[in-house]
Parts: structure tokens; C-alpha cells; sequence
């Protein structure tokens, strides 16, 4: 097999380890680039190229964390990680860490460590991959990576839900959920949501969003019947897809560009957390970006119209 050959195998594995680190696809593509590049431009004697590129790269978003770490605490209102459709790696033995790690709540809880816990983290939970390996990737001793990952894994069971939603039941709430909302039935929506459900929107300043943060069924319920009902008035579509390997929705124009994406967090039977990325700049990766402030417009003046 040609070094390329061997690099394109492991691309996917490359991009999991990123994206997960970083909670962004343009990022992970990025880090996984440069990888490449190094490899290509590399002379050393690599015994094993899976373990050599999973160690770059994960090098490689460990600075890049980093310093995003600073642009974050500037993002105007919440971030969100980039919505992400599809996870090419496949690993049957730890799928179910894989989805799990790739969910939007997983990611959130991620971004209370640092980003070597973080690393560790992902490459021994997510990965399984073995402390010597883990030492040659973020440049520690065997020793001090046992004690991050210690951290981290106790800092991520704190932050969980004590159990969570079989999937099963997962996807027959979500369909429930979005029948109702494109019907703009307030009562079913209310029913799906738990109590004290929590809308974030991520808009970056940079696109309006629903809301930076709404909690409570009954406001959330209103909220969101509102909302669709306005912009069913000019032809935007919901189409529900699993997003970060849960639950979801992307909203397209009535050109079929990109409104923005939803993500639906389930427990106990309801609806807990809503997370909803109209960031355009999160949203190139999944097609043509719609100008959301125009559809916006168009929206309230067709619903003022109909008054």
C-alpha cells in the first residue's frame, strides 16, 4: 500500500478524532490537511502510520483548540458545534461511544475541559486507543495521561444524564415532535417537551436565530409553532435527518439553500434541550447557504400580509 493509499484509509478515523476535539467541521478538515501534509513532506521511519497520524493530528487540534479557546469567549451569543449529517468512521466494536461522543450534548460537555483532558478523552473513551499511544500524541508521560483521563472521564459523568433515551424511542419522539411542529400544534408540541426544555440558538451575530436562549415548555411550545408557522408561509422546508447521531432537522429555502439545523437532546421520554445553528459560516459544509435575514424579512411581511 502506497503512503497515500494508506492515508486516504485513515482519513476517516483522521477526521473523527478532529472533529471531536475541535466541535468544528471546517477545523477538522482543516487539522486533517495538514496532517496530510506532513505525512507527505515526512522522511521519518513510521512503524505504524495509524498511530503516527492519529498522533498528528491530534497535535494538530490540540493547538488549534487552543487558540479557538480565545475566539469562543468573543463569539457573540451561544456556541454551538458545527452540525455534522454523516460520520464516515466506522468501528462496529465501539459504535455506540462513537455516537454518543458526536452528539451535541457530548461536544457541549467536552468544552468544560482542557484540551489535553480533552484529547485523552476522545482517543482513550472515544477511540480506545492505549496510554503509550496517548503519551507519544500529546507529548506527556504514560503517568500523567492516566491522571487526565481520570479528570475527564469524571468530569463528563458529572455532567451526563443519570440514563439515557433508547434510540428506539428517541426517533418515534422526534417524529412526533416535528409532525406537530409543521402542523403548528402548540398542545402536542407541549406534550414532547420536558418542563423545563431549553432552546439555544447559535447565530454568531451574524444570522437572527429563534432564540440565544428560551426554557419552559409552554414558552418554548409557542415559540416554536410561531416561528414554523411564519416560515412555512414562504416555502421553507424541514427535512429531519440525524444530526451528530441524534434526532434532528435541516431547514431549506424554497431553493432547497441551507436555513439553518436543529438538534433534538431526549430523555426520559421528552424533549430536554433543542439546539438550533443558523451561523452560516457552520453551515457551508452542508450545501448553499440561504440569506437568512431575507428569508426573515419575507416571512414577517407575508405574515403581516395575512393579518
Amino acid at each position: 500500500m502506497t503512503p497515500t493509499e494508506e492515508f486516504e484509509e485513515l482519513r476517516p478515523l483522521l477526521f473523527a478524532i478532529a472533529y471531536r476535539i475541535l466541535g468544528s467541521v471546517s477545523e477538522a478538515e482543516d487539522a486533517v490537511q495538514e496532517t496530510w501534509l506532513r505525512w507527505h513532506t515526512s522522511r521519518a521511519d513510521v512503524r505504524s502510520a495509524k498511530a503516527y497520524l492519529a498522533a498528528t493530528v491530534t497535535r494538530i487540534a490540540i493547538d488549534v483548540l487552543s487558540s479557538a479557546r480565545i475566539r469562543r469567549e468573543a463569539y457573540v451569543g451561544p456556541w454551538l458545534p458545527e452540525p455534522l449529517l454523516t460520520d464516515s468512521y466506522e468501528d462496529p466494536a465501539r459504535s455506540a461511544e462513537l455516537a454518543d461522543s458526536l452528539s451535541t450534548a457530548a461536544l457541549l460537555l467536552m468544552e468544560r475541559l482542557s484540551p489535553l483532558e480533552r484529547a485523552v478523552f476522545v482517543l482513550r473513551e472515544v477511540f480506545a486507543f492505549d496510554f503509550p499511544e496517548i503519551a507519544a500524541a500529546v507529548g506527556r508521560s504514560q503517568a500523567a495521561c492516566r491522571q487526565l483521563a481520570v479528570r475527564a472521564r469524571r468530569h463528563m459523568d458529572e455532567g451526563r444524564p443519570r440514563f439515557e433515551a433508547d434510540r428506539k424511542e428517541c426517533a418515534q419522539l422526534a417524529e412526533r415532535f416535528f409532525d406537530a411542529l409543521r402542523k403548528g400544534d402548540v398542545d402536542s408540541l407541549r406534550r414532547q417537551l420536558a418542563a423545563d426544555v431549553q432552546l439555544v440558538g447559535d447565530g454568531g451575530g451574524k444570522a437572527p436565530q429563534l432564540a440565544r436562549s428560551v426554557s419552559g415548555a409552554d414558552t418554548v411550545a409557542k415559540l416554536l409553532a410561531s416561528f414554523y408557522t411564519t416560515l412555512a408561509r414562504v416555502d421553507v422546508a424541514l427535512e429531519t435527518h440525524q444530526v451528530n447521531g441524534r434526532p434532528g432537522a435541516i431547514l431549506r429555502d424554497r431553493d432547497g439553500k441551507v436555513l439553518n439545523s436543529w438538534t433534538l437532546d431526549v430523555l426520559g421520554g421528552q424533549i430536554r434541550a433543542i439546539h438550533s445553528v443558523t451561523n452560516p459560516d457552520k453551515l457551508a459544509h452542508l450545501g448553499p447557504v440561504a440569506d437568512a435575514w431575507a428569508v426573515n424579512r419575507e416571512a414577517n411581511q407575508a405574515r403581516r400580509s395575512a393579518v
